[in-house]
């Protein structure tokens, strides 16, 4: 089916303010912000599930995978839900499912226990991510990359206020009470927000302004015709590449920094004193959120492959040097912030390219079957401990992250970028 993107206004239905329309990009970023902590808190409860139970790490951290599959793969459903029946039910029923599945976790007691719950979280945390970044992406077609961005920062670093105060919960009242409260207060929050969340109706949001360096389509694929676009597939793979190396170190920040034995040293940056994975932990999800409307709003001016081209060079770059010099306590905060800030970008880009290449009408499904490859991606997490356990250090998967990062950043501008201008120009005929 072929439909025109921003046709006429639809009668009756007026222009909003652009007011209106940040609040409802404010709106999707609250409840962002509330979900952030179900993928980066995770890696402070591990130290003490593993101290407490016993079992290794690789068994505890499929949690965490099986949190990422079902944040990302059940996307696809949700947003069809999203385009079908609007944003607000989605939402509200996300809230709900977070709460309860970090709700479980306060009471496991066994490993399958905490995959239960952290499988309900994801499935929450899903409907909430894919439903908002679709917002932003209908709300905003003329800054598609920047909205993407600012909803996606609101994930990134929306953990950053709580590191300390989850560590401190958990050193003071045990980590099963700070599963309960978190997990409980941040549902209940979503659900708040989710009424307040609305879908544009035609007519309501500006016209695609035109830029060469943009390519936008002037048709509405189908989900069922973007899985069939072999570029698609190529996103698809670049997704997964660059994603593991992030979700890799996500998962594994504190673990990695005791191994390198700098987790518990004091480190002093701009006359603020913490410990080295506390510091890295909070700068990363501060660097991991700016980047995404960085780079966003970069690409909305010099071309998603472009933006690509740069910031995966600049994760491939982060990554080694992070395993040549991280074993110095200063170098581990620094360089960890530069890997964030080189990653996290990519929920900005893939999404705003997505919806560039296929059109907005779909843009919730589309975006989010795309998004199912960091579930994919996260599927190679518990792979990189596996190599760790085996090999005794990091070494080969820092080296085959860095190597992935680079790939990707050459696919970008040699392959994307030239075979999407076709398939756009295909596209308006």
């Amino acid at each position: 089916m072929t439909d025109m993107v921003q046709s006429a206004a639809a009668p009756g239905v007026a222009r909003v303010s652009d007011a209106y329309r940040w609040a409802q990009l404010a709106i999707g970023v609250g409840a962002m912000v509330m979900i952030a902590n179900y993928q980066y808190g995770w890696t402070f409860f591990v130290p003490d599930i593993q101290k407490t139970f016993g079992w290794d790490r690789a068994s505890i951290q499929w949690a965490f995978t099986l949190f990422v599959l079902f944040e990302t793969w059940l996307v696809p459903v949700e947003g069809w839900f999203v385009d079908k029946y609007g944003p607000r039910i989605v939402v509200l029923v996300g809230g709900v499912l977070c709460a309860i599945g970090w709700a479980i976790n306060a009471q496991a007691t066994t490993l399958n226990g905490y995959y239960l719950g952290m499988i309900i979280a994801g499935i929450g945390a899903g409907g909430v991510y894919g439903t908002c970044v679709g917002n932003a992406l209908k709300w905003f077609p003329d800054k598609r990359g920047l909205a993407a961005g600012i909803t996606a920062a609101g994930f990134g670093a929306g953990s950053a206020l709580t590191v300390a105060p989850i560590q401190a919960m958990i050193k003071d009242s045990g980590f099963q009470t700070t599963f309960l409260y978190f997990g409980l207060g941040q549902g209940i929050i979503i659900c708040i927000l989710a009424f307040f969340l609305l879908a544009p109706k035609a007519g309501q949001v500006p016209h695609v302004v035109a830029n060469a360096n943009l390519l936008q389509t002037r048709r509405n694929y189908q989900p069922t015709e973007v899985l069939r676009q072999p570029i698609f597939w190529l996103m698809y793979f670049m997704f997964v590449i660059v994603g593991a190396g992030g979700l890799m170190v996500t998962a594994n920040l504190k673990p990695i920094a005791a191994d390198w034995k700098v987790d518990n040293v004091p480190v002093t940056l701009m006359a603020v004193t913490m410990t080295a994975v506390t510091f890295a932990a909070t700068i990363d999800r501060v660097l991991n959120g700016l980047t995404r409307p960085f780079f966003g709003w970069i690409s909305d001016m010099i071309g998603r492959e472009n933006t690509m081209f740069i910031a995966f060079g600049m994760e491939g770059f982060g990554i080694w040097m992070l395993y040549l010099w991280g074993h110095d306590p200063v170098w581990f905060v620094l360089l960890s912030g530069f890997v964030f800030f080189a990653w996290g970008e990519i929920y900005s880009l893939f999404p705003s390219t997505c919806t560039d290449t296929f059109g907005a009408k779909f843009a919730t499904t589309n975006a989010g079957l795309l998004y199912t490859a960091k579930g994919t991606a996260a599927l190679l997490v518990p792979i990189a401990n596996y190599m760790q356990q085996s090999s005794g250090t990091w070494d080969a998967v820092f080296i085959i992250a860095a190597g992935a990062n680079i790939l990707a950043s050459l696919l970008a501008i040699a392959v994307l970028k030239p075979w999407r201008k076709v398939v756009v120009a295909k596209s308006t005929v």
